[in-house]
């Protein structure tokens, strides 16, 4: 099973949401984090990747030295298309893919962690949400409580309902709160804006919906 996470911005916790999710599947299964393409890196290594070990309690993994847990490493820090490019590279997502299948031989679940959000341009003419969409990836987004997520929240949303695209769930990551009435008045009304799906501060509030996927 593969599950995409993605974030309403960058900086939002996402790498750190990854890391705790991981930590708490791999209670039941076999899990690895997968960084998609990481940006603005001072090693070969992910440094988002790096941070998931850590946050899961475990070394780096023989993958992660291998390049198979984030396939695309690079030091400038922008969006990919613009990164790869002052490196005279370009993504090559079936590179991305392969690496996941590899993966799936040994692990029943592959987390992975998206750049930025949704309409990030991983080519000049070819977006994340695309290849979401092309490899039919559930998703889960992680939100805040900073001024400005209501907007950037329903509009992640919608833009992947628009793309019948899977969402299981919002992450509201209360670490960047600003303001206690706006915290509490964000979670609130994502709670009632988003009925069908789940919405919540505890990452094991996620488990059984991923677990029974």
């Amino acid at each position: 099973m593969k599950i995409f996470i993605t974030g309403i911005d960058t900086g939002v916790g996402k790498t750190f949401f990854t890391g705790l999710l991981g930590k708490e599947i791999m209670k039941y299964k076999r899990v690895i984090t997968f960084k998609f393409i990481q940006t603005g890196n001072k090693d070969n290594i992910s440094e988002d990747i790096i941070t998931h070990r850590k946050i899961m309690g475990i070394d780096t993994l023989k993958e992660d030295i291998e390049g198979l847990t984030c396939p695309y490493v690079f030091k400038f820090p922008s969006s990919p298309h613009l990164a790869a490019r002052l490196e005279n590279n370009v993504i090559d997502t079936f590179i991305v893919e392969k690496n996941i299948d590899i993966l799936l031989k040994n692990y029943d679940y592959v987390l992975i962690e998206g750049a930025g959000g949704v309409y990030v341009p991983i080519r000049e003419n070819f977006f994340t949400i695309e290849w979401i969409k092309k490899e039919k990836l559930p998703v889960i987004i992680v939100s805040n409580p900073r001024l400005g997520s209501i907007n950037h929240t329903l509009l992640t949303f919608e833009a992947l309902k628009t793309k019948n695209i899977k969402i299981i769930g919002i992450f509201y990551n209360r670490f960047f709160k600003e303001n206690n009435e706006i915290e509490n008045d964000t979670f609130n009304l994502f709670k009632t804006y988003f009925k069908d799906i789940i919405v919540s501060d505890n990452v094991t509030d996620f488990l059984n919906p991923i677990l029974s996927l």
